[in-house]
């Protein structure tokens, strides 16, 4: 969600002069771990915190200012999540790109005896590309042949489909129980292997391998990186007979295998990972009081790193892994904070009456880029990290915030306001030029793929709370949902290592 929002939301739970090395109240921690899958995890880590369920009045609430007011509409939207929530996204394709390759994901193979594989690599593979907008994969039944080897692959079927090209595959069976899957990426045109390549793997990772090969045909055939290996972290609300449950979860990008991060019966916020992957950072509101979470994805393991009286909001993680920027009210008013995560050392890096809050790195880690209202309305200002003038960097509309830096540093994505309604739009740092990537009328949470190519970001859809994500020029989307509950707070993993 808007983290300015976000920033409404913190004044509102947050209690003054509670000591920020508490431990959380009542937390009940279970020995799940999330199983790392190479650098990946994979079994879910669950923390459920019981801490009071009803909200203090807003009379009761100190440092609420009027320059928060504004803000309080998104404050209710965001906490009128009904419904029961079922762990798997479904993914609908709203949007196609003209032009689209044709291209044939045969089905693969099967070598060394046994029955099939859980997984049909074939049909992930073909997914994944779809998604994308770029790729119009043939359907299975419309096939010419199945070729189980390379040694079968006759490209002049193919031809005759006008496929520009094909991937085939096989997968063998080792005496170990593990599987060596085999690809090959085909110009059926030309007849050149433009990939051919073995991997290992688990029964268990057979769906990640198919990512695997899907990211590297989408990058033999565009230039440009995959993204099917990364991984998605958003949060989920469902009410039950014990009231609201909040749940932050993690699941791979096309919407599968749904890890249970933490759970909650009061708010979790503003996921961010970590650079290596291997951690999430969050805001959670345990004992109605807001704190900063980091935790360890494989073990389970998680450390309050920030617990100040007032705001606790919106991390942010260097490149390096090594700090996290933060919003902090400790000292009164909303501002921008350093935290080193190794020695604890704690700086302050804005000094201005107005709200600062939604800090984003630079990719090279040189500036920070963050909402403020310093001069009036909402927009987006950069700083150097180390400290210094802060420059403004949106001057269209009245509302911008909550900035985004893509993978390479030249643009970002923003909530902006546009006829009273809240949309996710691009900007071009270099030319300041922005264009509109979505509809709604309430987006919020922009979200880079790693590849620089596709934005998530959280919206409506019938009056529910849903993910959706856009590709960098608007013309190809897709919709990712559940069948009741809300979905919001998306976070885009770093690319996979």
């Amino acid at each position: 969600m808007n983290d300015l929002a976000y920033t409404r939301r913190s004044a509102i739970f947050g209690r003054q002069g509670e000591d920020p090395g508490a431990s959380g109240g009542d937390v009940d921690r279970k020995d799940a771990r999330v199983k790392p899958r190479r650098m990946h995890s994979r079994r879910p880590s669950s923390v459920a915190t019981r801490p009071g369920q009803n909200l203090p009045p807003l009379h009761d609430v100190p440092g609420l200012s009027i320059a928060h007011k504004f803000l309080l509409p998104l404050l209710f939207l965001v906490l009128g999540a009904a419904g029961a929530t079922r762990a798997e996204l479904t993914i609908e394709i709203v949007g196609g790109q003209e032009g689209a390759q044709p291209i044939a994901v045969a089905p693969f193979g099967l070598q060394g005896g046994g029955g099939l594989p859980q997984e049909d690599l074939a049909q992930v593979i073909a997914a994944d590309l779809a998604r994308t907008g770029r790729f119009k994969p043939l359907p299975r039944q419309e096939m010419p042949a199945a070729p189980q080897s390379f040694e079968e692959v006759d490209l002049r079927d193919w031809r005759l489909l006008a496929m520009n090209n094909l991937v085939a595959g096989q997968v063998t069976r080792r005496p170990d129980g593990y599987y060596e899957v085999q690809f090959a990426l085909f110009d059926v045109y030309s007849g050149e292997q433009l990939a051919n390549m073995s991997l290992p793997s688990s029964a268990a990772d057979l769906r990640h391998t198919a990512h695997r090969i899907a990211d590297i045909v989408y990058e033999r055939l565009t230039g440009l990186p995959g993204a099917f290996t990364s991984r998605l972290a958003y949060v989920t609300s469902e009410w039950g007979v014990d009231g609201q449950r909040v749940t932050l979860r993690v699941a791979d990008a096309d919407g599968h295998n749904p890890q249970t991060i933490v759970s909650s019966k009061e708010p979790l916020l503003s996921p961010a990972w970590s650079p290596d992957g291997r951690r999430l950072a969050y805001v959670s509101f345990e004992d109605r009081h807001t704190a900063i979470f980091v935790q360890e994805l494989a073990t389970g393991r998680r450390e309050r790193v920030a617990s100040f009286p007032g705001i606790n909001s919106a991390p942010a993680w260097s490149p390096d892994g090594g700090r996290l920027a933060l919003t902090l009210s400790k000292d009164g008013n909303p501002e921008i904070y350093v935290l080193d995560l190794g020695t604890r050392a704690l700086r302050r890096l804005t000094d201005h009456p107005g709200i600062d809050t939604e800090p984003a790195w630079s990719p090279d880690g040189s500036e920070i880029f963050f909402t403020s209202g310093r001069g009036g309305d909402p927009q987006i200002y950069r700083m150097p990290t180390h400290g210094g003038e802060a420059t403004r960097v949106t001057f269209e509309r009245d509302y911008n915030g909550r900035p985004s830096l893509s993978p390479d540093g030249r643009s970002l994505v923003m909530v902006t306001r546009v006829n009273g309604q809240f949309r996710i739009a691009l900007m071009d740092l270099a030319s300041q030029g922005t264009r509109l990537l979505s509809r709604g009328g309430l987006d919020e949470s922009p979200s880079f793929a790693p590849n620089g190519s596709m934005v998530i970001y959280a919206t409506q859809s019938n009056g529910r709370g849903v993910l959706a994500v856009v590709s960098t020029d608007g013309k190809v989307g897709q919709r990712l949902s559940q069948d009741a509950g809300e979905v919001r707070e998306p976070a885009w993993s770093p690319p996979s290592r």
